[in-house]
């Protein structure tokens, strides 16, 4: 069967499938809408024959494991998982200033190319297969993680365990802009800087000590962390209670980005290091978030050029390249696994007013992952 022609005549339904994840608004912190989301993506998946495992959570939206196919099958050489998350930055109701709609090529709406696409791609592949009586390679196992994008300990640790009993690992994020592939991220540190000082009368700032004076010292240092391979950015900033009092507290939120394993170990010595310049003021930082880098490996090279391969069978050239974003790869790559990311469509916008996927990209996708579980 010729991929690129089967998903070409199912690009409506395909398009259909995406507006109905796009219109099921998906913020990290409302649950009961990312567990709405899931629920169309589950029911999608359900008649394709799978296994279906829930893990329960309850603050954010629950974590689901779906295996292809159901059963066991011994002709299957091992396990190959799929990571998606359905889960995106943007609010509930960004819908009326960021609606769903197809112009040209492009198909515009909140999430829709981070990675409600990628969602879709999962289930176009796995109904291929079923449709079409195609085998994969190996048994194939998809991990929807509900809590991507702030990061999450305990989604992590599922992805670390199910890595760890996998041959391959395919991420379903947006592809690099021209469709390439993403075999290097930055990995991610959030740290939050809270500062506490003593409180006087602006009038005689000399009998307190400024938690705002000593956050800026500290903020300074941190920022002497950047290089052409580290960033740091202050994201959110706050204290002090009036203009005439010295600030008591202060805080900050940084986030610091990195190439490898090696320089995040120099980071993380670095602000553990850090304390106050006064000796009244006392100094805490928290650990917020820490996602590992996705380092180029010899397993990630082996598998990319099995791809290309793959590709080229397809009429398709695949390039790959490195990008500053984190994702859910990082953690399996971490572990040592054949991983490949930004299998997910080419598009531009992600967490901007203007996003969107290309229709094209996502039909050529869809064969292009069919074509992996089959192969890779």
């Amino acid at each position: 069967m010729d991929l690129p022609i089967f998903f070409r005549s199912r690009r409506g339904e395909m398009l259909g499938f995406l507006k109905e994840l796009v219109l099921a608004e998906s913020p990290t912190s409302d649950k009961k809408a990312v567990d709405a989301c899931s629920a169309i993506f589950l029911a999608k998946c359900a008649r394709l024959g799978i296994r279906h495992t829930r893990f329960p959570q309850r603050s954010r939206g629950d974590f689901h494991l779906l295996e292809y196919p159901a059963k066991g099958d011994d002709r299957l050489e091992g396990r190959l998982l799929i990571l998606g998350h359905v889960d995106t930055v943007w609010p509930v109701g960004r819908l009326t200033t960021m609606p769903f709609y197809l112009q040209g090529d492009k198909i515009f709406g909140p999430g829709v190319l981070d990675m409600k696409a990628g969602l879709v791609l999962a289930a176009s592949a796995l109904g291929a297969l079923r449709e079409l009586n195609l085998r994969p390679r190996r048994r194939v196992a998809i991990f929807l993680n509900s809590a991507e994008e702030t990061g999450c300990d305990e989604a992590h640790e599922i992805i670390k365990a199910q890595a760890k009993i996998a041959d391959r690992v395919l991420c379903l994020e947006p592809a690099l802009p021209g469709g390439g592939l993403k075999i290097q991220r930055k990995g991610r540190c959030v740290v939050r800087v809270d500062v506490h000082g003593l409180a006087a009368h602006g009038g005689s700032p000399d009998k307190g000590v400024s938690a705002i004076d000593e956050l800026i010292a500290v903020l300074r240092k941190i920022e002497s962390l950047r290089s052409a391979d580290i960033s740091v950015n202050v994201g959110l900033i706050g204290g002090g209670e009036k203009a005439n009092v010295v600030a008591e507290a202060a805080y900050a939120v940084c986030d610091i980005r990195f190439w490898t394993a090696a320089q995040k170990n120099r980071i993380l010595a670095f602000l553990k290091s850090l304390g106050p310049s006064a000796r009244r003021a006392k100094v805490r930082m928290t650990f917020e978030s820490d996602t590992p880098p996705m380092e180029r490996t010899k397993a990630s090279a082996a598998l990319f050029s099995e791809a290309r391969t793959v590709a080229a069978d397809l009429g398709l050239r695949l390039t790959g390249g490195k990008t500053g974003g984190g994702s859910d790869a990082s953690i399996a790559a971490g572990l040592g696994r054949a991983t490949l990311d930004g299998l997910g469509p080419d598009g531009d916008g992600i967490h901007a007013a203007h996003e969107h996927a290309l229709l094209s990209s996502l039909v050529e996708r869809a064969a292009l992952l069919t074509a992996f579980l089959q192969k890779l």
